[in-house]
């Protein structure tokens, strides 16, 4: 799926003069890293629809992915038959959906028709059964009942508060929901307030916490975010102003669900530190703790795991 969207981007600039393009990505990441939500659509035009694709899709894609993949893993045999895309845009988390799981439905919701309709030009073809809905986003906003999955990727820093609370609401007339914020100490705050919306909805919390209780870390000392390491082409490089033939994606995510499904005893928060002979592991445990786990060559296969996890990784 990553080949594919890759493709479907190659030729997404073409036609488009290099300074007008150039001035939309700088436009753009202006206002993504701006601090004042904004209750209009960020993107206007086509220009500013291919730009923010091919700058910002495969990245949201792999971090979207990493998100579904973590809760995948507590529930091997479910998947989704519906899906809805809260804020959508070019539809980024439903590719990544359509990398996880097979067989649904998706709707991808978003205020701006630019945007939905790039989003079904990239589509066409490779994601069949998807329906690109025009839908303001924030307060008014419903989930049909009985939805099986919903995302919510990169659009509520984009939100007044009261408009944030509406989306998560919305959203938790689904079965799953799957919340993307950059992995910033701001992103952190906005999922960990969501996350609380979340579990007082009644449903629990399967990724990355280990647990639904209140997160043991402690804001403005540190924040919960992983990364997704993201490939880049020739257009990305090109587009991106990079020589490197990677980037990683930092992100902060949750996955919440009424279904039966168990969290990890353990994630891995921080990437692991390999010494000689041992393995550095700072976790996030069932017991509602922070704790370092020092895993040496005794340990044998544990050992082994250790030296082969990641960030981000369940641990037992």
């Amino acid at each position: 799926m990553h080949e594919e969207l890759r493709a479907a981007l190659a030729g997404l600039l073409d036609g488009l003069p290099p300074k007008q393009a150039a001035q939309a990505v700088d436009r753009l990441i202006a206002n993504y890293r701006g601090r004042t939500p904004t209750d209009a659509p960020v993107l206007r035009d086509r220009a500013d629809v291919a730009a923010y694709a091919a700058y910002r899709m495969p990245a949201t894609f792999e971090a979207v992915r990493a998100a579904l993949t973590a809760f995948a893993a507590r529930v091997p045999d479910w998947s989704p038959a519906t899906h809805v895309d809260i804020g959508g845009g070019t539809g980024a988390a439903t590719w990544a959906t359509a990398a996880t799981w097979e067989g649904h439905h998706s709707t991808v919701l978003d205020w701006a028709q630019p945007a939905l309709d790039l989003g079904r030009e990239l589509a066409a073809q490779i994601l069949p059964d998807v329906t690109w809905q025009r839908q303001a986003i924030g307060e008014g906003l419903t989930v049909p009942a009985g939805t099986d999955l919903v995302t919510v990727s990169y659009v509520l820093g984009e939100l007044r508060p009261e408009d944030r609370r509406a989306v998560v609401a919305a959203a938790t007339a689904a079965r799953t929901v799957v919340l993307i914020e950059p992995g910033t100490p701001d992103g952190y705050l906005r999922i960990r307030e969501a996350r609380t919306q979340l579990t007082e909805a009644g449903l629990h919390i399967v990724a990355p916490c280990p647990h639904s209780d209140t997160c043991p870390i402690v804001p403005g000392e540190d924040w919960c975010h992983f990364s997704a390491r993201v490939s880049r082409s020739s257009l990305h490089r090109q587009v991106k102003g990079g020589s490197l033939p990677y980037e990683d994606e930092k992100f902060s995510y949750v996955a919440a669900t009424t279904l039966d499904a168990a969290p990890a005893p353990a994630r891995i928060i921080r990437k692991p530190q390999l010494r000689k002979g041992q393995v550095l592991l700072d976790l996030c445990t069932t017991n509602d703790k922070l704790q370092r786990t020092t895993v040496t060559k005794r340990h044998g296969t544990q050992y082994r795991a250790a030296r082969d996890a990641s960030w981000g990784d369940d641990w037992s």
